[in-house]
């Protein structure tokens, strides 16, 4: 989702819930302590140099169990955030700690952001030597042409 769909959305919520996509919710108190833009200059295993920049918040839940990010309060921050740091209209993406800090996109549902998993993947595969996935097939499941090697089609 992109940041401008996140601030489209804060524009008409009158409170904020996150949860992840397993239906845990992320504990009404949380605080974002982070809203930045995040840039990665790598080069993947093809050898070709890319870039990569996200739009980031930083979820964290202290022992402060009144606090209540309000939808505007978000939206104050991301507007400080694209004034001072030049933050881009990019795809958001979430850190948030469960048993480690994890890397997250966001999706709108049913008046929650949604925190989905993000999957690592071989940007190169064409180059790096990793073979196409084969179609696993049962044979039990496969149609024998009738005009080929049957029993008794006199074939063999």
């Amino acid at each position: 989702m992109k940041l401008s769909a996140v601030k489209n959305i804060l524009t008409q919520l009158e409170s904020l819930h996150f949860k992840l996509e397993d239906g845990t919710k992320v504990p009404v108190h949380f605080h974002i302590t982070e809203v930045g833009m995040v840039t990665k200059h790598f080069i993947d295993c093809g050898g070709t140099v890319r870039t990569e920049k996200v739009a980031n918040f930083q979820l964290w839940e202290a022992n402060d169990f009144d606090h209540r990010l309000a939808p505007q309060k978000l939206l104050n921050i991301i507007a400080l955030s694209e004034k001072i740091l030049g933050l881009e209209d990019l795809e958001v993406e979430v850190e948030y700690q469960t048993n480690t800090i994890g890397r997250y996109d966001l999706v709108f549902k049913d008046a929650d952001f949604i925190l989905k998993s993000k999957q690592t993947a071989c940007l190169a595969s064409d180059k790096c030597g990793i073979p196409a996935e084969k179609l696993k097939v049962n044979l039990s499941d496969l149609q024998a042409d009738k005009s080929c090697c049957t029993p008794g089609g006199g074939c063999c």
